[in-house]
């Protein structure tokens, strides 16, 4: 997962040339990134005003959880995105660890939690970047309210989640109550690296989507 840091000097080098690859707090937090003045897009002043999820105002139509049954893939039609998803764990530290970096095109679901669609929420890591340049989130901060994410699942069912907030947290003060707890209906939350980067210490913090399902589809539409 990846972003920036400066200096013309490095303008001039290759942007995928110094990436660094540390695993860092918070859930599926990695510090990937590259010593440039370039990097993915964060999210928008607009949707993290004082603090709060601009979704907190978003009243949803409650729809019937679905069963459990683990993700197939991942589609975010707006960013091109649709990548497979493996099974994660967590690591000697507690903190769910993020799919293999070598696959840019690869996401991660903490296989221990919620499947998508199931009443509570359900959480899908990914990397920004790697070695070899952007990854399957790196367009993550662009995302806007209203939105769709989905999630094939095993059962042949798709979940369809609507995005009401995009923000970014410091790794050192991460909202895990906010960001993880049960609202009461199905509800997901994409997470990649975000905020500033130096190559001494990685990315600062998390880039953190909430979306909740709004329809179910089959499969094979």
């Amino acid at each position: 997962m990846g972003q920036k840091a400066g200096g013309s000097e490095s303008r001039k080098r290759s942007p995928w040339g110094v990436l660094a690859l540390v695993m860092l707090s918070g859930i599926a937090l990695m510090k990937n990134g590259v010593d440039v003045g370039l990097g993915p897009p964060q999210p928008a002043h607009a949707a993290a005003q004082n603090g709060r999820s601009q979704g907190e105002t978003f009243l949803p139509v409650p729809l019937e959880p679905m069963s459990y049954a683990p993700p197939a893939r991942v589609r975010i039609p707006s960013l091109k995105v649709d990548a497979p998803i493996v099974d994660v764990g967590l690591d000697q530290d507690g903190w769910v660890e993020a799919p293999p970096p070598e696959n840019t095109n690869l996401a991660g679901w903490y296989q221990n939690g919620i499947s998508p669609g199931q009443r509570g929420t359900a959480v899908i890591v990914g990397h920004v970047d790697n070695q070899a340049g952007p990854a399957v989130f790196y367009g993550l901060g662009s995302l806007q309210q209203g939105q769709q994410i989905e999630v094939p699942r095993v059962d042949g069912r798709v979940a369809v989640f609507e995005i009401y907030g995009i923000e970014v947290f410091s790794k050192h003060d991460f909202p895990g109550v906010r960001v993880y707890s049960d609202t009461g209906q199905p509800e997901l939350r994409v997470i990649t690296c975000g905020g500033g980067y130096s190559q001494a210490s990685g990315y600062d913090g998390n880039v953190v989507v909430f979306a909740r399902m709004v329809k179910t589809i089959a499969a094979s539409r």
